[in-house]
């Protein structure tokens, strides 16, 4: 596991710039309160609070983890530089980041949500990772009229809470047409199993997603199984699955079921000719720690890919490494541009209050970022390009896009 977030998301690059509340853990100093900030952001000297909140513990802790990695080096480079100017006048402002723990728990995610928008005083939020989460959060965001950054939260209901609610990702209903297309244009497959998580709305969204994409390119669902997250033993379902004979099975799920499953099936006799197939809920360090070599031959959807990086994206690895002496991810990559373009949304607003930053963020357009170039939608959803990922030798390797147009 790489070095301690809490210790290196206050050290990168020397700038002081988070305060960590929650899961037994002290803040680093006393959380700012609401005299200092205001409703629109305090005085123009004053840094401009953003709240974070995220799984730095619990079962998916990996995920805001790596997102916290990445928002940090964005925060602590854009103070580096001198900070950022509302509205693009006056005297550049630091930013300070307020981050909590939600542990992976629905109700931590409301609480924290509820604790940065009325006591911390916070002018925006970003959060969360998973689906179920953000979807818990968001609707305080939007009762108290304070804009949320969804870095990865993939679910359509998500940005549907409300006007003040964004993310920078695609969502499901592209990543299952994604994967989709991919098993019969390019695997060449027809026959699907699929195994999902029906307690997250993030796997129930993109099964949906994919088993109508598959179905309309003439693709069979053989069975459709459900397991609960967190669940230990899958040999019912994969056993189902065995009898099925399909020529793969699509699991969207967490890294932390989805590494089980995968060596279950194996020790079930489903070869590694017959690859999983899943979505970015499987972008974690720990996924082939957990699974080892039951997934080589198999593929996920995502949303970047550090052998396939642009200019923007060779500096952000190169950071991330001098920063975290390890590699960035996906969610590292997406906390970092989300962190970015809500800086970018002050320098064009005309003030932090929560209407007008809103309005900036969604008019974000052709941000170059280091997950792509990003654009947010009508629907406050990020159009942007997929890639996909193949894991030999168990590791992830690059192995295809597929641009948002050619859907």
């Amino acid at each position: 596991m790489r070095q301690s977030i809490f210790k290196l998301g206050l050290l990168a690059l020397g700038i002081a710039a988070s305060v960590f509340v929650g899961c037994d853990r002290q803040p680093a100093q006393a959380p700012a309160t609401g005299s200092s900030q205001g409703p629109a952001g305090g005085s123009p000297t004053d840094p401009i609070l953003v709240g974070e909140y995220g799984s730095l513990t619990g079962a998916q802790a990996t995920f805001g983890q790596q997102t916290h990695e990445g928002i940090m080096l964005a925060v602590n480079q854009i103070n580096a530089a001198g900070g950022v100017s509302v509205g693009g006048k006056g005297p550049k402002r630091q930013l300070k980041v307020i981050t909590y723990d939600t542990r992976g728990q629905a109700a931590e995610a409301s609480n924290a949500v509820t604790r940065l928008v009325t006591d911390d005083k916070v002018v925006a939020v970003l959060g969360e990772v998973a689906s179920s989460l953000s979807l818990a959060g968001a609707p305080v965001a939007q009762k108290y009229g304070v804009p949320m950054i969804s870095p990865s939260s993939t679910n359509p209901k998500v940005t549907q809470v409300g006007d003040m609610i964004f993310r920078i990702c695609f969502i499901d209903p592209f990543q299952g047409f994604v994967t989709a297309t991919f098993a019969r244009q390019t695997l060449k497959v027809s026959k699907v199993a699929v195994l999902y998580d029906q307690s997250q709305a993030y796997s129930v969204g993109l099964k949906e997603s994919f088993v109508k994409a598959f179905t309309a390119q003439a693709g069979t669902i053989v069975t459709e199984q459900a397991y609960k997250g967190g669940d230990q033993d899958f040999n019912a379902q994969l056993t189902t699955i065995r009898q099925t004979s399909p020529q793969a099975i699509y699991v969207p799920g967490y890294y932390s079921d989805v590494g089980n499953i995968a060596v279950q099936a194996r020790k079930l006799g489903i070869g590694n000719d017959i690859p999983l197939m899943g979505g970015d809920g499987w972008e974690s360090e720990k996924l082939l720690e957990i699974a080892g070599s039951a997934l080589d031959g198999s593929f996920y959807s995502n949303h970047y890919a550090n052998d396939n990086t642009g200019p923007e994206a060779q500096r952000f690895v190169a950071d991330f490494k001098a920063a975290y002496k390890d590699d960035p991810d996906a969610m590292s990559a997406l906390g970092y541009d989300a962190a970015r373009i809500l800086a970018d949304a002050i320098t064009r607003t005309e003030s932090l209050a929560g209407k007008d930053l809103a309005k900036a963020i969604g008019e974000t357009h052709d941000f170059v970022g280091v997950t792509g170039t990003i654009s947010l939608n009508a629907d406050r959803n990020a159009d942007k390009t997929a890639v996909i990922i193949e894991i030999k030798n168990s590791k992830p390797v690059y192995r295809a896009s597929v641009e948002p147009s050619k859907k």
